[in-house]
């Protein structure tokens, strides 16, 4: 009878990920915060990722798909089929860029804009919310770390 070394991952192996997996812990703080801020900004229609969109599109020039792509790490199918339904409402609209006819152009409207203005405070108590619950986490080097991580792995 041979001995064989075992094959495959091993339960150690799946308490390493789950104790120290970067990406299941993020995932897991995405999810969670997406709900909270889904369910906040709920009675506006809206999602926290088309809040991001929106406050995205707030600029004095209209952005580009390609550079709201690049800030929200959203490739840019992605991003054309979530705008879908913020144009069907009316607070985008996307227009062919006067430079260059290949870009396009994304632009809030009046109502994305008082949109975002109802919505904003939300945000902010939302936001403050969480950051007085969790008064150990030391949150701007909490984000200064996840834009590094962001960047390294773009960059990947």
């Amino acid at each position: 009878m041979s001995t064989q070394s075992q094959v495959g991952f091993s339960y150690s192996q799946t308490l390493e990920v789950r104790d120290h997996c970067l990406c299941l812990h993020a995932q897991r703080a995405a999810r969670a915060l997406s709900r909270r801020f889904d369910e906040a900004f709920r009675p506006f229609g809206l999602t926290s990722g088309q809040f991001s969109i929106l406050v995205s599109l707030n600029r004095r020039e209209s952005p580009t798909i390609g550079s709201v792509s690049s800030l929200l790490a959203m490739d840019r199918t992605t991003l054309t089929a979530a705008l879908k339904p913020l144009e069907r409402e009316g607070y985008v609209v996307t227009t062919i860029d006067a430079q260059d006819r290949r870009a396009k152009r994304l632009q809030l409207t009046p109502a994305g804009k008082a949109l975002l203005d109802r919505a904003g405070p939300v945000w902010q108590q939302v936001h403050a919310a969480i950051e007085a619950a969790a008064p150990s986490v030391a949150f701007d080097i909490l984000r200064a770390g996840l834009a590094t991580v962001a960047h390294t792995c773009a960059a990947a």
